[in-house]
């Protein structure tokens, strides 16, 4: 039997509504178990050591998996939520030997030793709703509080709220295959271009309607949905030709408008959400999405 090469993954969640892991146990092809089980690749396996919505393991038993310092540089971080820094006592992930382990230090501690970091849904990648104003929590994406605390590490942004599960496994599947992806690989925000690389405008099946002028007055109207809300133009992602659900069906294919939920400026700049994107607004979310 040909030898399979490990490499050890940690999942951890922060400010969030756990959607994104959700989102992941719904793949199809691979599904959760194949991907959990079975190489990912030939010959390459993730071996998932921690995650709190589906491991079995709680309290410091659980959190004894976590890398130690002799896992330095041997394991890559997933992290989902936001992190929350207003204050050392927001979302504790557990405590051991009596002190309480914040989000905020143990996502930092176990970044600065990470071969990479994955960053799964909006609220990781930019900030997401927690971070939306006021922002009591002072929530911030992890790439910013690396940054602010001087960590170097490379990270993947793999926005969506939730995102789509073949973003993740094929982001997963490409790195143990060819590394990690390069630079021209990445938008300006550190995005897979294979999935953000072009607008959902441009790939909608509805964009003859917006050609033609044929645009929806109201919800539910037939037509371009761009004057009831939709963000299309200003989003990047491939939902128009991948769609969710084993390819069953998509936001605008519902007759519901494209949200911008994979975008930096969501959801304060992309507000309110069922109306026309403010003309004014524009160039701000173009600074956003694309310099």
């Amino acid at each position: 039997m040909a030898e399979v090469r490990e490499f050890p993954a940690v999942w951890l969640q922060g400010g969030s509504c756990s959607g994104c892991v959700v989102s992941l146990l719904n793949a199809v092809s691979p599904n959760i178990r194949q991907l959990l089980v079975d190489p990912v690749v030939p010959g390459r396996h993730v071996s998932l050591l921690f995650q709190p919505t589906v491991m079995a393991g709680s309290g410091e038993v659980a959190l004894s998996v976590l890398p130690g310092e002799e896992a330095a540089r041997g394991f890559i971080l997933v992290v989902e939520g936001s992190i929350p820094t207003a204050s050392p006592h927001y979302c504790m992930i557990g405590e051991t030997g009596g002190q309480e382990l914040s989000m905020l230090d143990k996502a930092c501690e176990l970044a600065s030793r990470a071969l990479a970091v994955v960053c799964v849904g909006t609220c990781s990648s930019f900030g997401g709703i927690p971070a939306a104003a006021p922002n009591p929590t002072g929530s911030k994406s992890l790439k910013t509080v690396l940054a602010e605390r001087g960590i170097s590490v490379p990270v993947v942004c793999i926005p969506g709220c939730p995102p789509h599960p073949d973003w993740f496994v094929h982001t997963v599947a490409n790195v143990l295959l060819n590394g990690l992806p390069a630079a021209d690989a990445l938008d300006d925000v550190g995005r897979p271009l294979e999935f953000y690389g072009r607008t959902i405008h441009e790939q909608c099946p509805r964009r003859p309607d917006f050609d033609a002028g044929k645009l929806a007055k109201k919800q539910g109207d037939a037509g371009c949905l761009y004057h009831v809300g939709c963000k299309g133009p200003v989003t990047y992602a491939d939902c128009p030709t991948r769609m969710w659900n084993s390819g069953v069906n998509w936001c605008v294919g519902a007759n519901g408008p494209c949200i911008g939920c994979v975008e930096p400026s969501f959801p304060d700049l992309l507000s309110p959400l069922y109306e026309k994107i403010c003309e004014e607004r524009l160039p701000r979310l173009a600074c956003t999405t694309r310099s």
